[in-house]
């Protein structure tokens, strides 16, 4: 069955994007050796547990956007870091009964980054 593998955030400047992302997550992001009229830069996420490592690059189309959901331990935890970081809150913590809780934030490129966190417990 297919799998996601590989993410792509999309920015108009590829050096905020990166900071934003590395500041927020601690993510490890480096230039890529690729054509050098394509400004890439390769994500890794983590080598423990669940996930998937990616990319960022410039934005391809105006209004090109995807949504990618974090699995976080708290949402709390993370909402203030968003903003601190110039992101925004696009949609406050829900729950989603008895599988846990989700909120949608965007980045300083104006994509969403979906959190997600794990509680079978979660109820309207």
């Amino acid at each position: 069955m297919p799998r996601i593998v590989h993410f792509e955030i999309y920015a108009d400047d590829v050096d905020r994007a990166s900071k934003f992302y590395a500041d927020l997550f601690g993510w490890e992001i480096n230039k890529w050796d690729g054509p050098p009229q394509m400004d890439y830069r390769l994500v890794t996420t983590g080598k423990e547990g669940p996930g998937i490592d990616g990319g960022i690059t410039r934005r391809p189309h105006e209004g090109v956007a995807g949504v990618n959901y974090i699995n976080v331990d708290s949402i709390e935890d993370y909402l203030p870091k968003i903003q601190a970081a110039g992101g925004r809150i696009l949609q406050p913590k829900i729950p989603i009964p008895g599988v846990g809780y989700i909120a949608l934030c965007q980045d300083t490129e104006g994509n969403p980054i979906g959190f997600f966190q794990s509680d079978e417990s979660a109820a309207y």
